[in-house]
């Protein structure tokens, strides 16, 4: 099953950002920090400009801390772009990114000079959490599914700094699959838009080359599958994924493993590093 999500509303998103970018002194794009690539924006490598960017690597508490600091480094190689690791939802997380913008557009974010920053990311990535903890109450409506925010708006953190709200924004192509598939995954694309075994079959074969001992304490294993099917058939006997007469329920079990990914309990895992899983000659933007 070939991956493509593009939603009605996120072809506006596209016009809106555009749009919005014309009244912008610096430019916040949230990604997953399990896969900062896959969940990247490619209509900022277009439009952004001459503008500082912050890169923020959300759910840092869920990948892998080495990978995760070789995305900063590598990110960072990028003139006007920085990288910061958080976890949207924790206080500390709103003072260090309004400390970063501010130095990267310094004389702004005071009365009187308006720091300007447009927040852009892709469905469920974190972008409403982060914003509710930048303005210190509940501004937009946070999901534990894609497309919760639809409708742009403008939040007045009322400390010189204006934040533009964007609806989560998913490239429409997806042409690189390994890409779509990771963003499946990590819970980023709807579910009804997903194969969930096709899914889970790619998971688990990502499991056992990256992370096996991670799927060995899991699931309590004393030897490892040797493949992604039979990874799943032994979840599923292990959760009691059953059907009549015994048999493994694969889409129960797919959906256990997928579940049990995108919430950590298979312990910090990222789906991508820079040095494994960019295309050739690839550049951060």
């Amino acid at each position: 099953m070939k991956i493509g999500w593009f939603p009605g509303h996120m072809a506006r998103a596209r016009k809106q950002i555009a749009a919005e970018l014309g009244k912008i002194d610096l430019v916040v794009e949230i990604l997953d920090a399990r896969l900062p690539e896959s969940s990247a924006n490619p209509l900022l490598r277009q439009l952004r400009g001459d503008r500082p960017c912050i890169k923020i690597l959300n759910k840092e508490d869920l990948a892998d801390p080495q990978v995760t600091r070789e995305w900063v480094a590598y990110f960072e190689t990028s003139r006007g772009v920085r990288a910061l690791p958080l976890e949207a939802r924790q206080r500390q997380a709103a003072a260090s990114l309004l400390k970063l913008c501010r130095k990267l557009v310094p004389g702004r974010g005071r009365p009187g000079r308006i720091l300007r920053v447009l927040v852009v990311g892709i469905p469920n990535v974190g972008k409403s959490t982060l914003i509710n903890s930048l303005a210190g109450r509940k501004i937009t409506r946070v999901g534990d599914r894609p497309a919760v925010t639809t409708c742009p708006q403008q939040i007045d953190l009322r400390n010189g700094i204006h934040l533009h709200d964007t609806p989560g924004l998913l490239w429409p192509d997806l042409s690189d699959q390994a890409g779509a598939y990771r963003l499946a995954a990590s819970g980023a694309i709807g579910d009804n838009a997903i194969d969930f075994e096709e899914t889970a079959r790619f998971a688990a074969d990502f499991l056992l080359e990256r992370y096996p001992e991670s799927v060995r304490s899991r699931y309590r294993l004393s030897t490892l599958p040797q493949t992604s099917n039979q990874l799943i058939e032994e979840v599923g006997r292990r959760r009691g994924c059953l059907a009549a007469g015994g048999d493994v329920d694969i889409y129960r079990a797919a959906e256990v493993l997928l579940r049990e990914l995108r919430s950590g309990q298979l312990g910090r895992i990222s789906l991508e590093s820079p040095e494994t899983d960019l295309p050739n000659g690839t550049k951060p933007e």
